[in-house]
């Protein structure tokens, strides 16, 4: 592609030495691959754990508003109801367009077979390898490339430095690279203003920094918290409109330990807007052949903790959407949350596996045989190509 047509977003200088360490992209590569016929399906991963319990609050469930006092709403407290059961935080509320369109799902109580450890570096590898332990080194939706008939046109890109795991491996994947950006989550940012409360000279440089980041960050462009998400997601959705079929990227800032209430309503503001926008930009024809799923490396636990936010879990949400999607649904098997029904009594039980989701919808949308998803792309699953995800 030609470099004059470069697609950048404004970089982030890093806010100092002391903050290095601690940063993190705030956008993930974007890849994107070609193949043939018009069906479409874009993955993007939600880095940090996405607490499922509060993008779709089991309000329905008696047990939810005891474990989060101050994190659970109502639909009389700005939930929007769903099904009577669950609610849609209101931070995603643009999203409701596409849920009465019947092009907006939920999965609710699902993960990868990943346990225990909660480990964020683990649980993506896991989850963009599609293994059931660490030990697999390339990505599924890579392997899943082999094994969709294409034309000799494979084409990739990648906005940003590195590809993602999800699309490393084998098979061709080419690369546009562009600017990294580079962003704290904002309990790092509380952190390091407590470690350094003592240092004056440190304090107020700190301050500075972030004051100034805030003002180039991509997130906040124009003062828009997630336009420059946005602007990630319209390009993507330019080009899946036109040459491209299979694409990835991804959104952090899902890590909410600290100040959950807030920081949790700007990252799910910032996803509803990446939805909407590739829908906008794809237009009506590319979109009705589409499916998007996001997901998480893991859910977060039940409970919330003494500093307004929740720690990482196992159970949580996978989000489907585009006009190919059985929309208007909540699937997956609820698991409840009372006290013996929570997953080492602190977590959503999971009832579901993530594997089978992306398998579900590799096969809707590119006629994968069963065979091919359980040796080749997802090895040693067990899937159903009467899966629940694919009935009509």
């Amino acid at each position: 592609m030609d470099a004059s047509n470069d697609f950048r977003l404004s970089r982030r200088g890093f806010l100092a030495s002391a903050c290095c360490l601690a940063a993190m992209p705030v956008m993930t590569p974007v890849s994107f691959a070609a193949a043939p016929g018009d069906a479409r399906f874009v993955t993007i991963i939600l880095r940090g754990a996405m607490d499922g319990l509060d993008l779709l609050q089991p309000y329905g469930d008696a047990a939810y508003a005891g474990l989060r006092p101050k994190l659970a709403l109502t639909p009389d407290t700005g939930l929007t109801d769903l099904d009577g059961r669950f609610g849609l935080h209101p931070a995603a509320k643009s999203l409701m367009p596409l849920w009465q369109a019947r092009e907006l799902a939920f999965v609710h109580a699902v993960s990868t077979p990943y346990r225990n450890e909660r480990s964020h570096f683990d649980g993506q590898d896991i989850l963009e390898s599609g293994g059931a332990d660490k030990r697999e080194r390339n990505g599924w939706l890579n392997r899943a490339l082999a094994t969709i008939p294409r034309t000799a046109s494979r084409r990739a890109i990648d906005i940003n430095t590195s590809m993602e795991l999800i699309l490393s491996g084998p098979n061709d994947v080419d690369v546009w690279s562009a600017q990294s950006d580079v962003a704290l989550a904002e309990d790092e940012v509380r952190f390091l203003e407590r470690l350094y409360a003592g240092d004056q000279s440190f304090s107020k440089a700190f301050e500075e920094a972030v004051r100034t980041d805030m003002s180039t960050d991509p997130l906040y462009a124009g003062g828009k918290r997630g336009s420059g998400v946005a602007d990630m997601a319209k390009l993507a959705g330019n080009l899946l409109a036109r040459d491209y079929r299979i694409g990835s990227f991804s959104i952090n800032g899902w890590d909410t330990h600290v100040n959950q209430k807030a920081q949790f309503a700007q990252v799910a503001g910032t996803l509803a807007l990446a939805i909407t926008t590739l829908k906008e930009s794809m237009g009506a024809d590319a979109w009705s052949k589409t499916v998007v799923l996001a997901m998480t490396e893991f859910g977060r636990t039940a409970r919330e903790n003494g500093s307004g936010g929740t720690d990482h879990g196992t159970g949580g949400v996978a989000v489907l959407a585009g006009g190919a999607v059985d929309g208007g649904k909540i699937f997956g098997e609820w698991p409840g949350l009372g006290e013996d029904q929570l997953y080492e009594g602190r977590d959503l039980m999971p009832t579901g596996d993530l594997r089978e989701l992306a398998a579900a919808m590799i096969h809707k949308q590119y006629g994968v045989s069963v065979g091919d998803l359980t040796t080749k792309v997802f090895p040693g699953l067990s899937f159903d190509a009467g899966s629940v995800y694919l009935r009509g």
